[in-house]
């Protein structure tokens, strides 16, 4: 994902990672985290090596590289070509692919250098991340994201983007997720959502061509589906359940001040604002539309079961259609937004806007301009298309229309248009701890534990203590 979220919702479980080396991952790229995205990175082959790219001096480079950092040299350097100036970068997104863009880049901009290394998302990327920046050995180009923003712009780590050329024609949304108080301090090109997948055959068997736009419609479909034989609905909650994310962000949508705001500010509390969605949530399980089976099941359990042919309707994002094609290439399937959760409601995603490029604000005049170049460069057409090409991002740049898979279609004007919420993304505080316990307590409420209100109570003795 771009730079780098592969979502499904967000694992972010730190684990210790080298600063200095590069981490080369291979596999699918990540979120948010989050993720996935909240499906965050679902995994891929990780190696720590300290080669270089092959255009690079080797670890003479990397200790010159952050001996440059320490001594906050300016101009590029001794060790630039003349007019030449290095700019570090620590890829969120993997080598494979950003290195393909690193080159076009340089072969466009010869008067900067980009000495890049790499760290998988989310837990050691932001591991390596953190350590460079509370060392003084940052790079001057990184990713933003939803675990660092707040730390980043706190600290006064990252450069206000605002008043730069490159951020128009951006989605506002995007520039917004990873701003504050007008500011922007990441340059986020690109939005991941998940909805709904439904099996169009299974679907017609019940007299339906797609997905009812409301929950109550939702609910009698799978009433049909289950009469008929067939699993209805089927949704991983092992993270934060698709459907309450798009209901909370549907809500939030039409608030303001934002219903985090309020919540995080005093004004209101999580057992005002979640409990309406947890309840309506909570009936798929009371009604018997839903096994409470699913707490013991992932992602990819569920898409198992998708791909077999063995339940109409599950939740997920594009990181499903290939790993479904290629179980089962007859499988004929559609994407489509969460049903509204009422009659005034509005169908929507569970999503958000993909990690942004930061710049460093400790690094030198010379260097931010080198930088600032080269995320004008990445928002550029060309840039934006050689980038969705690589990694099938839904890009969200005005002057370039990303294709898709067919599928997936319906999901491409939403995530443009920023119809998308992640609580993790949109909470200001203590957004690891609130998430756990949002997904423990949401699993109690599926076994019949605690009720829908405990739920969002529970919510707001976290926050409370934090």
């Amino acid at each position: 994902m771009a730079p780098g979220l592969d979502r499904r919702g967000p694992d972010r479980h730190s684990r210790p990672c080298t600063p200095m080396c590069n981490v080369k991952w291979r596999g699918r790229q990540g979120s948010a985290a989050v993720s996935p995205p909240c499906r965050q990175p679902p995994g891929g082959t990780k190696e720590l090596s300290m080669k270089r790219r092959s255009r690079l001096a080797g670890l003479a480079a990397v200790a010159a590289s952050a001996a440059l950092a320490l001594t906050a040299c300016s101009g590029g350097g001794s060790g630039d070509a003349e007019g030449v100036t290095t700019i570090t970068f620590l890829s969120w997104t993997g080598e494979e692919q950003m290195e393909q863009v690193i080159d076009a880049f340089e072969e466009d901009h010869p008067e900067v250098r980009v000495e890049a290394s790499y760290a998988p998302p989310v837990a050691e990327y932001i591991q390596a991340l953190q350590t460079r920046v509370l060392s003084g050995t940052a790079p001057d180009v990184f990713v933003i994201a939803a675990e660092n923003k707040t730390n980043l712009i706190e600290g006064g780590h990252v450069l206000d983007l605002s008043g730069e050329d490159f951020v128009e024609g951006v989605e506002p949304f995007n520039l917004e997720t990873y701003g504050r108080d007008g500011k922007y301090y990441g340059l986020s090109l690109s939005s991941w959502a998940a909805g709904y997948i439904y099996n169009k055959d299974l679907l017609a068997q019940v007299g339906y061509e797609t997905v009812p736009e409301t929950w109550d419609e939702f609910l009698e479909m799978c009433r049909k589906l289950q009469d008929a034989g067939i699993t209805p609905f089927l949704e991983s909650v092992d993270q934060m359940p698709t459907t309450v994310s798009a209901w909370i962000g549907a809500k939030n949508a039409d608030m303001e001040p934002s219903l985090d705001d309020q919540i995080f500010d005093g004004e209101s509390t999580f057992a005002e604002q979640w409990t309406p969605a947890l309840e309506q949530y909570n009936r798929v399980f009371e009604e018997g539309l839903m096994s409470k089976d699913v707490v013991g099941l992932d992602g990819d359990q569920v898409s198992g079961e998708f791909a077999n042919g063995r339940v109409a309707v599950i939740n997920g994002g594009p990181w499903f259609i290939a790993s479904l094609r290629e179980a089962n290439p007859d499988l004929d399937f559609q994407f489509s937004l969460v049903p509204a959760m009422d009659e005034s409601g509005t169908p929507f995603a569970a999503g958000a806007a993909a990690p942004g490029y930061a710049i460093n604000a400790k690094s030198d005049e010379a260097k931010q301009e080198a930088a600032k170049t080269f995320l004008g460069w990445l928002a550029e057409p060309e840039a934006v298309e050689l980038f969705q090409s690589l990694t099938n991002d839904v890009t969200v740049t005005e002057d370039f229309e990303p294709p898709v898979d067919p599928s997936f279609e319906p999901m491409v004007e939403p995530i443009r248009n920023g119809q998308l919420y992640l609580p993790m993304i949109a909470w200001k505080r203590a957004e690891d701890v609130l998430n756990v316990e949002a997904v423990a307590q949401i699993q109690r409420m599926i076994r019949g534990e605690v009720q829908p209100e405990q739920v969002a109570e529970a919510l707001d003795t976290k926050l409370a203590a934090s």
